[in-house]
């Protein structure tokens, strides 16, 4: 009778210990997600353009982030106008970057801007001349692609921010960045949306390649159809843990009003990180390149 028992015996244990695995799993995984709602953000990717104090005044700001959880940002702005506003008056909460876009006054010259800035001698007499306040820890967020790296301008910007500790931020290509790290090797660069439409085979390549690169997450859509982390963003984030910025970016007005959202839908996906991880994503990393003292 013994004998014939066992069968169903470990049958009867095998389901026991599937159950108890199913259980820890989810007990993990919720216990994952319940950390994530609670992460405080850092934002790699802030403007403050020049329409937005008519419909956003700094309070509102200041209370929508407050809301989505986000303790800092990197700020810029067209025209920096709206970065001194911002900074001013919260001196705690940004870290302001210095654009290059130095005729814009409204959406239209700004469109007309970028295709031209990077090859405008002037552009570098107009960084110089700001940088002097010593109020700007970074150049950016700018538009260069391709060869529009390599040109004179770029390369003096390039190095100028060497020279003085500041990094770039940079809206780029990976040709681009190859180009910025060759005018200037110990430069750091925040890549803005990670390359936007690089595949993440070649994120992989660019990290590897540039210890000295940082990916910033805005418009990238890390999570696969079926709502969780795509493998291939999961296999980056646990291979260079230490390289990923979280991002919004409210480059246009109306992007304030999912700032809140965004942030929401970034700690379902850091939800299914490692608690360190996720962590160093949503602030750690930040917090280290940018030398923001802990709170």
């Amino acid at each position: 009778m013994t004998l014939s028992r066992e069968p169903s015996v470990r049958k009867a244990a095998a389901r026991a210990g599937r159950l108890w695995l199913c259980t820890l799993l989810l007990a993990v995984f919720s216990t994952g997600q319940a950390v994530a709602e609670r992460l405080p953000l850092f934002d790699g990717h802030i403007h403050y353009n020049v329409d937005a104090p008519k419909r956003y005044p700094p309070q509102e700001v200041v209370r929508i982030l407050d809301e989505a959880g986000i303790t800092g940002a990197l700020l810029s702005s067209t025209p920096n106008d709206g970065t001194r506003l911002l900074f001013d008056l919260y001196p705690q909460r940004f870290i302001p970057e210095l654009r290059p876009y130095r005729k814009t006054r409204d959406f239209e010259t700004w469109t007309m801007e970028r295709a031209s800035w990077y090859r405008d001698p002037e552009t570098i007499r107009f960084i110089e001349q700001e940088l002097e306040s010593g109020f700007y820890r970074g150049i950016g967020e700018f538009h260069a692609n391709g060869d529009e790296a390599a040109t004179p301008q770029m390369r003096a910007i390039a190095r100028l921010a060497e020279r003085k500790g500041l990094w770039l931020h940079a809206h780029s290509d990976a040709v681009a960045v190859e180009h910025f790290f060759a005018h200037a090797p110990s430069l750091t660069i925040i890549w803005a949306h990670a390359g936007m439409s690089t595949p993440p085979l070649e994120v992989d390549r660019m990290l590897a390649t540039y210890p000295r690169l940082l990916a910033e997450l805005s418009y990238r859509d890390v999570v696969a159809s079926d709502g969780k982390l795509d493998l291939r963003w999961r296999i980056l984030f646990l291979k260079y843990p230490d390289r990923f910025i979280y991002g919004s970016d409210t480059w246009i007005t109306p992007r304030w009003g999912a700032v809140i959202a965004l942030a929401q839908s970034a700690r379902a996906w850091l939800g299914d990180l490692p608690k360190d991880i996720a962590e160093k994503i949503a602030f750690g990393n930040a917090h280290r390149v940018f030398a923001i003292p802990e709170q």
